[in-house]
């Protein structure tokens, strides 16, 4: 494998377009000393409250952390948390495009105690969004398109992703010859039929194929599955045992992790997506974008919470195994 240095030197230069679910993460930290005397829950003695972009929003925050350009698209409400999320978001450089509906902008709470998550709160309404939002979503990704490098969706399945809106984004992103990266849920992929890139984690992927991962040779069937029905490439992120890419060229490339340890997989598919993302602005190609990819997933994996990768850590990780 060639240097990649030079790759991760051009991430500065990129624009992309992000589209998906966008949520504010809040988390409450705090010690637990003792168990309430009202119900045998742990009290947790507030130390720390604040809050990181989630969903697409954080695919758009490890893009912004690696210093890419990008642009956020999604919808949101009128209320505090999106107040919270445009000032988290700007802060960090990434420019919001929200469209205002009846409906409160996604936020999860999250209660830490000794490092570990006690309980998470959920504030969200999972219909899908008005076909005047759509409209207005597509004037505007119309109108800045031709400035973008790729452009990434990330569906949550909190109502952003309906059949019309993922279709019509693979069209207008295909007829613009920009390619179309998309992290999708089981419910909605059979929608992503001629994207470029697909990456649903092992078990996601296993339950579009309809295939059971027993034994190693299984994902070999799933991936053969998904891109014939999909006419995509895929790229599959497997936890321990690394990511599978298949290619509409009919290459795989089995990567291992490169994970030393797991402490939380939160936000590591946001990571993958986002990394792919940037090493195919400049000009990688998909085998060398994953492959970075891999090892940006092995550090997020090693931190608690949303997190993101640095580029100091990125350059590290690499040079360690000659690669940068």
């Amino acid at each position: 494998m060639k240097q990649l240095r030079k790759y991760l030197k051009k991430f500065k230069k990129s624009k992309i377009m992000v589209i998906g679910d966008v949520m504010l993460d809040k988390y409450i930290q705090g010690k637990v000393e003792r168990i309430s005397p009202e119900a045998p829950v742990p009290v947790v003695e507030v130390e720390k409250v604040f809050h990181i972009p989630g969903g697409a929003a954080n695919v758009a925050n490890n893009i912004a952390t690696l210093a890419g350009g990008s642009t956020l698209v999604g919808v949101a409400g009128e209320d505090e948390a999106r107040q919270i999320l445009t000032g988290e978001l700007k802060n960090r450089h990434i420019q919001p495009f929200f469209i205002t509906e009846d409906r409160p902008t996604i936020e999860k709470v999250r209660v830490m105690g000794f490092n570990q998550q006690l309980i998470r709160l959920d504030f969200e309404k999972k219909s899908a969004i008005l076909d005047s939002t759509r409209k207005k979503i597509f004037d505007y990704i119309t109108m800045v398109l031709p400035e973008m490098d790729c452009v990434v969706l990330s569906d949550y399945a909190k109502g952003m992703v309906t059949k019309e809106f993922a279709t019509e984004l693979v069209r207008v992103c295909n007829n613009e010859k920009k390619p179309v990266i998309v992290d999708p849920k089981p419910r909605n992929m059979k929608y992503f039929k001629d994207a470029y890139l697909v990456t649903p984690n092992h078990k996601e992927a296993s339950q579009f194929a309809s295939v059971e991962e027993e034994k190693e040779e299984d994902i070999n069937k799933i991936g053969k599955k998904i891109v014939g029905q999909l006419n995509a490439n895929l790229l599959i992120t497997r936890g321990e045992k690394g990511m599978a890419l298949f290619e509409t060229n009919g290459h795989v490339s089995l990567i291992p992790t490169r994970a030393k340890q797991v402490f939380d997989v939160t936000g590591a598919g946001d990571t993958v997506i986002s990394v792919v993302a940037l090493c195919l602005s400049a000009g990688a190609t998909l085998p060398e974008s994953a492959l970075i990819a891999n090892y940006a997933a092995g550090i997020v994996v090693g931190k608690v919470g949303t997190a993101t990768v640095s580029m100091e850590e990125l350059e590290e990780s690499l040079e360690k195994d000659g690669l940068y």
